[in-house]
């Protein structure tokens, strides 16, 4: 059985609940105050267009009386008229505002909705609705949206590592198609086309947990099988040939200007000037001249921008696979990407060459890469 209120609406528990929040003593709340804290709520708790209006109704009836709840009588009557609505829908709105504690219903003898009057004709009491615990819960209302702030973001950043999986898929799938044309890439291919439709979209408020942990697995699939394809089939590893002394410096044959190269890195002896200069032309886009090492960093340092990779992507390239390499990186990595312009008309395939690069860079730090073998399979392509 439910029990029944002396004005006829059912009680239920969340009116109970709410009926225990208070104000602090003495506290006047006026109706912009009062406004405020409901425009909260009605985010905080996602509310729907007929109770977020009428919420709204209730609140701007408030009188800014010096009493210790916040009370309003309008009738059901005038809510029709303001909102537009049904009064089935005024009342359904009732129920969900009661339900979500914000309002709370004070009973009259007859279940009227009215203000009571001293001799002088001043309103000292009412009967209709308490929003008080709008009001007063006004501090939980700021921790949900700070919440929810938080989740938006963490979504965002989930779906935006999604967007740079799936484009470093396809473009290692181009990368494959164009370089080696004669392997079988269909099964990757199906793959991508099956995820791509299976991805949640940006707009659907899900964390895309499980499709992030797939386009990571697969990017990793398809940059696997372009290298395997590139190296004949295997993976090889960077040998370290240096068989002098541990006690040498390692870059004792660089120019004195060079010496802002870490000297700890361990530059392969085919990365020369001349041979970025005869593999990628597009060193020339410098504007200065190109005689060292120290002049390869200098150009990648100033040609990163040209990527649109962000000053990040080259901190992170220098701290894992020091200065040289990460230039250039930069520099192969756009030369790849002209080249491919070229060939289709203007249009490159690679979307995204910051993010090529950074995956690039992964990849060189990882083993998987050998910049100079890079190198001179591009000068071959390109002298043949």
């Amino acid at each position: 059985m439910q029990l029944v209120s002396s004005g006829g609406r059912r009680l239920r528990h969340a009116a109970l609940v709410a009926r225990e929040l208070a104000l602090e003593t003495g506290r006047t709340v006026t109706r912009k105050e009062l406004s405020a804290a409901a425009r909260e709520a009605a985010k905080a708790l996602n509310l729907k267009s007929g109770a977020r209006w009428v919420l709204s109704e209730l609140v701007a009836c408030w009188g800014e009386q010096e009493w210790d709840r916040l009370l309003v009588w309008p009738s059901n009557d005038y809510l029709v008229t303001r909102t537009g609505k049904s009064e089935r829908a005024i009342r359904a709105a009732f129920r969900v505002l009661i339900d979500l504690q914000l309002i709370v219903p004070k009973e009259s003898p007859n279940g009227k909705r009215y203000a009571v009057k001293d001799l002088a004709g001043e309103i000292i009491d009412a009967f209709g609705f308490d929003l008080t615990p709008v009001y007063a819960r006004r501090g939980e209302w700021a921790e949900r949206l700070i919440e929810q702030k938080q989740a938006r973001e963490a979504r965002k950043r989930a779906f935006d590592e999604i967007t740079i999986a799936r484009r470093a898929a396809e473009e290692a799938l181009s990368a494959l198609a164009e370089h080696h044309p004669e392997l079988d890439r269909s099964d990757l291919e199906e793959q991508v086309k099956g995820l791509k439709a299976r991805t949640p979209a940006r707009s659907m408020k899900v964390m895309p947990h499980d499709a992030l942990d797939q386009w990571t697995a697969l990017r990793r699939a398809c940059e696997e099988a372009f290298l395997k394809a590139g190296n004949g089939g295997e993976i090889r590893r960077h040998t370290n040939n240096n068989n002098g002394s541990p006690s040498k410096p390692c870059n004792k044959s660089f120019p004195k200007k060079a010496e802002a190269v870490r000297s700890i890195e361990q530059t392969s002896e085919h990365l020369s000037p001349e041979l970025i200069l005869e593999a990628c032309p597009t060193l020339s886009d410098y504007g200065q001249p190109v005689r060292d090492l120290a002049d390869i960093v200098s150009a990648g340092r100033y040609l990163r921008a040209s990527l649109g990779a962000h000053e990040s992507a080259w901190a992170e390239a220098v701290e894992e696979v020091g200065p040289v390499r990460a230039a250039i990186a930069v520099i192969y990595v756009l030369q790849l990407y002209e080249d491919d312009a070229a060939k289709n008309g203007g249009e490159s395939r690679i979307k995204n060459p910051g993010g090529y690069f950074r995956a690039m860079v992964r990849m060189v730090k990882a083993g998987k890469i050998d910049l100079a073998v890079e190198l001179l399979a591009m000068r071959r392509r390109r002298m043949s």
